[in-house]
């Protein structure tokens, strides 16, 4: 099954993070396969205008999938931080407008994808943020892309606290550009699309290559810190001890 799947809607495309079985978290599969989804979508004249969506109706996406976090180790710690960032690098890579439709939970991976686009519809039910500390990996990606949207005194309590904020909140700080009832989160999203897909293409293709221009050099520059710190991190060993511990307790939740 593929892990992310697109679908055309006149000139909006609505790509979808297809693990729901898995909440739509983020493994191998999905990293390698949204950066070709969105290269298609790019270079496809027809669509003016891109929403992110997560595959289901339970959550947009929880994160990096435990199960597969579980088995990595020191040795394949920079190979994940680059796929990780190369995954980042092609939402921003966008030339067409872009909307994230959170439902449910945008957590860790799944928030900074949804950070990556240009703006964010949820509800005010939502879950959103940086759980990374509490996997022992250090918020890295994370912290260094919330620079770009928050304060730096809320950008610390996000990323050490570790906790999820609703998406009331979440709006009122400024990581949510829409909220609505849950029910009509998708639907807000591919209409704030549509209306952005009015827009003369070109001046919008040139406004998002200035915009990445103007934090291209920091954005390089967290590939190399993400290598770095996360291998420290899987030095430390934490993560080969939390991430099995978080997967055994999350498991256990969803029997009872």
């Amino acid at each position: 099954m593929a892990a992310v799947l697109i679908e055309r809607l006149a000139e909006v495309a609505l790509v979808r993070l297809n693990r729901p079985e898995r909440l739509n978290a983020v493994n191998r599969d999905l990293r390698r396969e949204l950066p070709e989804a969105l290269a298609r979508v790019n270079a496809d004249a027809q669509v003016r205008a891109v929403v992110i969506a997560g595959a289901g109706e339970r959550v947009f996406c929880a994160g990096q999938d435990l199960e597969e976090g579980a088995r990595l180790g020191v040795e394949d710690a920079e190979r994940w931080a680059e796929e990780l960032h190369a995954m980042h690098a092609a939402v921003r890579a966008l030339d067409k407008p872009s909307v994230a439709a959170i439902v449910g939970a945008a957590a860790g991976a799944g928030f900074q994808i949804a950070l990556h686009c240009d703006l964010r519809v949820a509800h005010p039910e939502a879950r959103i943020g940086q759980p990374e500390v509490r996997t022992g990996v250090g918020s890295i990606l994370g912290t260094s892309f919330m620079m770009w949207h928050l304060p730096f005194g809320l950008n610390a309590e996000l990323s050490l606290m570790g906790e999820l904020i609703s998406g009331e909140r979440a709006e009122r700080i400024g990581l949510v550009n829409r909220l609505v009832p849950r029910e009509k989160v998708l639907g807000a999203a591919l209409g704030l699309a549509r209306e952005l897909a009015t827009r003369p293409p070109n001046a919008i293709r040139l406004t998002k290559q200035r915009m990445r221009e103007l934090t291209q050099a920091a954005f390089d520059d967290i590939l190399v810190a993400a290598r770095t710190y996360q291998r420290r991190a899987f030095e430390s060993g934490e993560p080969q001890r939390l991430m099995p511990e978080l997967l055994a307790e999350l498991e256990k939740r969803s029997k009872t």
